[in-house]
């Protein structure tokens, strides 16, 4: 498919933001969709609980607004929790009229309703599904939609290297003009103009050496828009999985909360359970808590992962409710109807990000970010269960309204100088990228991982300073590749974090330092927020491969 010279907007992410966004705006406006690999291939793909949202009649929205408060450690926006929380049942709606099938049971009277699952931090049950494969249906049911749309261009395999903002008379910055992308199939590096941009690109779970997500979660849309020049917050505030499949052979493959929203256990190797000794809501109990209390038991018995147990439940029902789970775990020669499961914690999800309005808006005219890689004050210190594909609709949709109302004054995106490599060469040290590369989610893992400390933060900010100086050589110098890109934003949202949990200097949410161990309740509860220098806000135009 061929690029028009420029589009009414350029949407980098194909999850279920970035998907909905452009479906949003499609009968109203031209679309660039860019997909860093397979358009469905993300983490909305995988996400297998479901979609949090207030549909029974025995719910409420100050409830799920409460619980949501509650979980997120006092750093929430009330006004924002409140603005999703209230549309979550338009966008479930939504979903349906694109024809998204989620689960039903039948009543006792024969009729038949959607079913509704319980997860972690949540008093009522209120989480929409399919099965416990959501994702997968949400994600093929959107790209379905934008495949029939003559609107939408899409472009697979296509990995965003930098925003390009227009140049100013007087020698600044202004708004978002669109960015520069690799063709992974081809080498090559495009310019996509646009009249606004939107970065859809998930989380940076990928900074991790263990972490639940796909491959492409490396953070990009951070990085780019820090590049540009835009705020970031909270990003000490990487969320942990507490179950992850403990297998060789799966080694990405979560055990999703709703396992123990029906009645699935956490026990040691003994049998024994544990998770009351931590917490009065047991295995209901918020993420951090869990993923610390399974990390703390790890430790102290010395064993590489514990147990989450719903073998207890009739075969029938577990297999009905987690069929997806159940073969998985079949496959590498775990029955789960008979057996307890081997899990441990894992990055999951980036609770900071880029700091928007609830519209999506960024600091940058012209630039919007939606989904995991946006910080909207939803999550705070920690992100309830399954909330998180609720803040991807409603932001998206209400991003694609306010993006409509101001497209008829939108200019026609100004000139920017093309990509220019005519004095870099190929690689010949590509063991540099890759050595770098598991050096950096090594000691994201040891030093910055579920239990923190002072000491360990800075070791971890000693060496990302070190990489970082030698990913700048190495950008500078040599043709761009994937694992190249993907390692240089991974470095700036590695900084990013440590910076960011070096300044908090207490407990909170999923940040735990040893050196802190409990909240600072002498002082109201802050977000962290980091600002650019002065002179990182030039955009693309400042890299070496720009004329």
């Amino acid at each position: 498919m061929s690029m028009k010279p420029f589009y009414d907007v350029l949407v980098i992410g194909s999850g279920a933001a970035g998907l909905n966004f452009a479906l949003e705006v499609a009968d109203k406006a031209s679309v660039a969709v860019l997909s860093k690999n397979d358009l469905k291939e993300g983490s909305t793909y995988y996400a297998q609980g479901g979609i949090a949202a207030v549909l029974d009649e025995h719910d409420s929205v100050d409830s799920h607004v409460e619980d949501t408060l509650i979980a997120g450690g006092g750093l929430c926006d009330e006004k924002a929790v409140r603005f999703i929380v209230e549309r979550g049942r338009e966008a479930i709606n939504s979903l349906i009229n694109y024809g998204v099938n989620f689960s039903h049971y039948k009543s006792e009277d024969g009729h038949a309703d959607y079913h509704l699952t319980r997860e972690g931090g949540h008093s009522k049950r209120r989480i929409i599904h399919a099965a416990d494969a959501t994702g997968k249906e949400l994600e093929e049911t959107l790209e379905d939609r934008v495949r029939e749309k003559d609107t939408i261009d899409t472009f697979e395999h296509h990995v965003a290297i930098d925003l390009v903002r227009e140049r100013l008379a007087d020698g600044s910055y202004g708004r978002c003009a669109g960015a520069y992308a690799l063709n992974n199939k081809d080498g090559r590096v495009a310019l996509i103009r646009a009249r606004a941009v939107v970065l859809a690109t998930g989380g940076a779970s990928k900074a991790y050496l263990y972490t639940s997500n796909p491959d492409g979660c490396s953070g990009d849309g951070i990085a780019m828009a820090w590049r540009s020049g835009c705020r970031v917050a909270n990003m000490e505030f990487s969320q942990f999985h507490p179950t992850c499949l403990y297998h060789p052979y799966a080694r990405t493959f979560l055990i999703s909360e709703a396992v123990r929203g029906e009645g699935g256990k956490l026990v040691l190797p003994d049998g024994s359970r544990f998770m009351d000794r931590f917490d009065a809501r047991a295995e209901l109990a918020p993420r951090d808590i869990v993923a610390r209390a399974i990390d703390h038991e790890m430790k102290r018995l010395g064993v590489d992962h514990v147990y989450l147990d719903i073998s207890h439940k009739d075969a029938g029902f577990v297999t009905g409710h987690f069929p997806t789970i159940y073969q998985q775990c079949l496959d590498v020669g775990i029955d789960i109807t008979k057996q307890p499961i081997p899990v441990v914690p894992a990055a999951h999800y980036t609770c900071g990000g880029v700091m928007t309005d609830l519209n999506g808006r960024t600091d940058i005219e012209g630039l919007y970010a939606i989904g995991e890689v946006a910080f909207t004050g939803l999550h705070g210190a920690n992100r309830m269960a399954s909330n998180s594909l609720l803040e991807c609709l409603v932001l998206s949709t209400a991003a694609g309204r306010d993006f409509l109302e101001w497209l008829p004054d939108l200019p026609e995106p100004a000139e920017v100088p093309p990509w220019d490599e005519s004095w870099v060469t190929d690689s010949d040290e590509e063991v540099v990228v890759s050595h770098n590369w598991d050096e950096l989610r090594r000691f994201m893992w040891d030093y910055v991982g579920i239990v923190r400390s002072t000491k360990r933060l800075e070791r971890a900010k000693n060496r990302i300073d070190l990489l970082q100086l030698e990913i700048d050589e190495y950008y500078g110098n040599f043709r761009v590749t994937s694992d190249l890109l993907e390692l240089r934003n991974l470095s700036v949202v590695a900084d990013l974090v440590v910076r960011s949990a070096m300044e908090r200097k207490e407990s909170r949410g999923l940040h735990y330092t040893i050196d802190y161990p409990e909240p600072d309740d002498k002082h109201a509860p802050a977000n962290t927020v980091l600002k650019p220098l002065r002179r990182k806000w030039r955009g693309a135009q400042s890299t070496s491969r720009v004329g």
